[in-house]
């Protein structure tokens, strides 16, 4: 499942949707907007995308992610426009027979998200200015 949202995550949601008796291990991995960055201060972040095209990167990696590990479950939301501190942005929730191939899943979801799914993030700094990251 891959889903695109402005609203907040809902992880309890997410876990329960990925538990099952067949997995032995379930991931969950979240980008959480941090108050420093590069030693400067944080207010808010927001994200912006172009829908179709990174539903359909989600979409791949989430099959591709499914058929190297055999997971028994994979979700990936991002959220998008304004994402207040503390609050998550992106959140990955793998479940697999064992915690190596979670783990791994987990870790490569999240870094090629990165690289490849045309989301950007623009911070908010307390000095009143913003800045478009990319990574």
């Amino acid at each position: 499942m891959i889903q695109l949202t402005n609203d907040p995550i809902d992880t309890q949601t997410l876990l329960g949707k990925a538990q099952s008796p067949a997995s032995g291990a379930v991931l969950l991995f979240l980008g959480v907007t941090r108050q420093h960055t590069a030693g400067r201060e944080t207010t808010e972040l927001h994200y912006d995308t172009y829908h179709e095209m990174a539903e359909q990167q989600l979409a791949t990696l989430e099959a591709e992610a499914r058929r190297r590990w055999g997971l028994d479950e994979c979700l990936i939301v991002h959220r998008l426009g304004r994402v207040p501190l503390g609050e998550a942005s992106v959140a990955i929730v793998v479940a697999s027979p064992h915690r190596r191939e979670a783990f791994a899943s987990g870790e490569w979801l999240i870094d090629t998200l990165k690289e490849v799914v045309p989301i950007w993030k623009q911070e908010h700094w307390a000095d009143g200015s913003s800045e478009w990251v990319h990574p």
